[in-house]
């Protein structure tokens, strides 16, 4: 579904980015590790068009993708999420996701000024669509609360329905666990894989590494920009280069 070659993303001498190749499956799910720093984030930006490489493709569905927007990106299927979650917190949560469906109508200010059929029609979607999403994550009890005013694994999975109404074809989850127990980060997992398990090409960014290791097919090491190993969990565990630059020799031994 996916493919990068040879990206590389350079801020003045510093390169975030440097020549990655590699390549998500559909309906599986990639991981993304490595220290702080390695360029990881950076990598989810230039995948959804917030920055532009300086070098390198990236090709969805075997078309050329390199250098689109964000908005661009997200039409096509692209759905990004973030480390901090960002929701209109003075707005139900369902008024969120019914705004992330707007990315799949086709309104204009003359049909909200005429309040015109295609706009009743389109503005029933929205709703339908939220309220779908919502009971996909298990937020349907929440759905008239204030964003605001939920817990934070609440909001991560808000989070997710805010993606998953965007009807994408690839998540890329900066963090997803980040911020909540052992309890609920087995919850969200389980939530990933629903989706993958539904047919979404799911890749994410995680540090907690025994969530990563029973969850993805495949992981990606990056270290200082450069990928460093690539494989299935238990070569990458294994693999001496991200021991030494990852995981530490205790995280072998436990």
């Amino acid at each position: 579904m996916l493919e990068i070659r040879n990206l590389t993303k350079t801020f003045g001498g510093l390169a975030a980015v440097r020549d990655v190749s590699t390549r998500f499956e559909k309906g599986r799910i990639s991981a993304i590790i490595g220290p702080n720093g390695a360029g990881k984030s950076t990598f989810f930006n230039l995948i959804a068009g917030l920055h532009r490489p300086t070098s390198g493709q990236i090709l969805f569905e075997g078309a050329d993708v390199t250098g689109l927007r964000p908005d661009q990106m997200a039409v096509r299927g692209v759905a990004r999420s973030f480390q901090t979650t960002h929701l209109f917190d003075k707005a139900s949560v369902l008024d969120n996701l019914i705004v992330g469906h707007r990315l799949r109508t086709k309104s204009t200010f003359w049909d909200v000024l005429l309040n015109t059929r295609r706009l009743r029609d389109e503005e029933r979607a929205c709703r339908a669509k939220a309220e779908e999403v919502l009971d996909f994550v298990g937020l349907s009890s929440v759905a008239d609360r204030l964003a605001g005013e939920i817990s934070q694994e609440e909001r991560k999975r808000a989070a997710f329905a805010l993606a998953l109404a965007t009807d994408p074809k690839i998540l890329l989850l900066d963090e997803p666990a980040g911020g909540v127990n052992p309890e609920e980060t087995a919850g969200l997992a389980a939530l990933i894989r629903k989706m993958a398990a539904g047919g979404l090409t799911v890749c994410l960014i995680e540090h907690k590494m025994d969530m990563i290791m029973s969850l993805a097919d495949t992981i990606v090491v990056l270290d200082h920009g450069e990928m460093i190993a690539e494989g299935p969990p238990s070569s990458v565990q294994s693999n001496p280069r991200v021991i030494e630059a990852y995981l530490g020799a205790d995280y072998v031994a436990a």
